[in-house]
């Protein structure tokens, strides 16, 4: 397997040649106890680079010049509205100017291929410029009242909480960490991003770009570090908000620890998406969209398609459909232009997926595609993998696997298919796939998860609103729904003398 370097551009390649500090109050420091660690090529297992390692005392520094950047008189509480509509929209051309830059550094920390990287880097510059629309379009309802033999005006008007602070997975680094700072800082908070220990490298650079375009010192701060650094941003007591996407189990952490301060708290959580085929389907595009739905981003992906039920008169075909697909993907690493799934972003997520593939075999399931075992000697490779012959509860059905495995399940009608579906704890994504509209409508509307996909999947577009039921989550992120959380509503009722 190749891992060519030799395309990395110039500024990339400085970059890495440093070790990368804490973004606390505009100036680039060391953490306070000079802790540092190592981020991995996932591809080649080799060191990056030497990133400094957030404490608990470096939380509480980022946290109060984040609070002292929002408080009033500061350069950021005096910017208006028009002012911040115009640097964000700055700030998405220059990334879009840094772009192959971006995608590079992305693509070594996390894995994926550079096309995939690339996508993702296109994505957060367009939030930006989507955010930028919004910050002079946060307004407030005038509201009537009637008391008798008195005048009242009353209004409601929208109000930046506070402090934020994101913390952000390893799947799509720069493009989580754009959905936590964009919106936050539209409305006129301030943010302290917690980044994954796995791939900091995005936000770090993002964080030197912000400081370029004009944002004041002290609006943005990264902290890299282990969970201890975003657990003491949680528990922090000038923090305001906690907005979080990862793991169900964290996010229940994280939602006990907000409840101390009852802090204002977003989630996006796990989920174990149903995809669900009928015999009535185009089953060229179905196949097509189950491998999509199950194998993009390497299979981690909270809304990816993981558990294919599909109508039991074309099982055989979707089945046969969908390990084709499997097997013609090529596994390799993210500088080949031929790769189109990278390696998954750790040895310990390695070693998770891989159980979980070997438990199922263990317990009676068939492997259709992929295996059991790594795809490679080095790096952290694995096969998109398809499997029947599973039941509803063995783990490689209920659990959220957070890889390239799919599960398929033979159905007959309507309702045990339904019941099938919501029979999970999450309820982040569906997907439907008929010919009759009115059968994709109807047990679309019946499948409990935050978007539904009828005849296709992973169609998306920071226009619509994202976020699950159950335990999928708390609230919803992007789309004109994307300041709701990120504001207060003040009512103010005046009267008239």
């Amino acid at each position: 397997m190749s891992h060519d370097r030799s395309a990395l551009l110039p500024a990339v390649r400085s970059f890495l040649s440093t070790p990368k500090q804490l973004l606390i109050d505009g100036e680039w420091v060391d953490a306070k106890d000079g802790r540092t660690f190592a981020t991995i090529d996932p591809s080649t297992e080799e060191v990056l680079v030497q990133v400094a390692q957030a404490s608990a005392v470096d939380a509480d520094r980022a946290v109060v010049a984040a609070r002292n950047a929002f408080e009033s008189p500061s350069p950021w509480s005096r910017m208006t509205p028009r002012e911040r509509s115009h640097l964000l929209w700055r700030i998405g051309d220059m990334i879009d100017e840094r772009a192959e830059e971006f995608a590079q550094l992305e693509s070594l920390d996390n894995g994926k291929s550079l096309a995939s990287a690339r996508g993702d880097v296109g994505v957060a510059a367009e939030l930006f410029r989507y955010f930028a629309g919004w910050a002079t379009k946060m307004e407030g309802t005038t509201i009537p009242m009637s008391v008798p033999g008195r005048d009242f005006h009353a209004y409601t008007r929208r109000e930046a909480i506070g402090v934020v602070a994101g913390i952000v997975p390893w799947n799509f680094p720069l493009t989580m960490a754009a959905f936590k700072v964009i919106p936050a800082i539209t409305a006129g908070n301030t943010v302290v991003l917690k980044p994954a220990e796995q791939t900091p490298l995005t936000a770090l650079r993002l964080g030197e770009l912000l400081l370029e375009a004009g944002v004041p010192a002290g609006v943005v701060n990264v902290l890299p570090g282990f969970g201890d650094a975003g657990a003491a941003l949680v528990d922090h007591p000038g923090v305001d908000k906690v907005a979080f996407t990862g793991s169900t189990e964290v996010g229940k952490k994280i939602a006990a620890g907000a409840s101390k301060n009852l802090k204002k708290v977003s989630l996006e959580l796990g989920g174990k998406a149903p995809n669900i085929i009928f015999a009535d389907a185009d089953l060229e595009a179905a196949i097509a969209g189950a491998a999509l739905a199950g194998y993009f981003n390497e299979g981690q992906c909270c809304v990816n398609g993981s558990r294919l039920y599909v109508q039991r008169a074309v099982f055989d075909e979707v089945i046969e459909g969908v390990a084709a697909a499997a097997r013609a993907i090529k596994v390799g690493d993210g500088f080949d232009p031929a790769t189109t799934m990278g390696p998954l972003v750790s040895q310990e997520q390695h070693e998770k997926v891989m159980g979980y593939v070997r438990g199922a075999v263990a317990d009676g399931a068939t492997i259709n595609a992929g295996s059991p075992d790594p795809a490679a000697d080095r790096g952290y490779f694995c096969s998109p993998t398809l499997i029947t012959g599973v039941t509803e509860t063995m783990a490689v059905q209920t659990d959220e696997i957070f890889g390239p495995v799919v599960t398929a399940i033979p159905f007959d009608t309507e309702e045990e298919v339904v019941a099938a579906a919501n029979n999970t704890v999450y309820g982040l994504a569906a997907g439907v796939w008929s010919k009759d509209i009115g059968t994709a409508h109807r047990v679309g509307s019946k499948l409990r998860a935050g978007t539904v996909w009828l005849n296709t999947w992973h169609a998306d577009d920071v226009t619509l609103p994202r976020g699950g039921f159950k335990q999928s989550g708390w609230g919803r992120e992007l789309g004109s729904f994307g300041l709701d959380d990120y504001t207060e509503l003040k009512t103010v009722i005046a009267e008239l003398r």
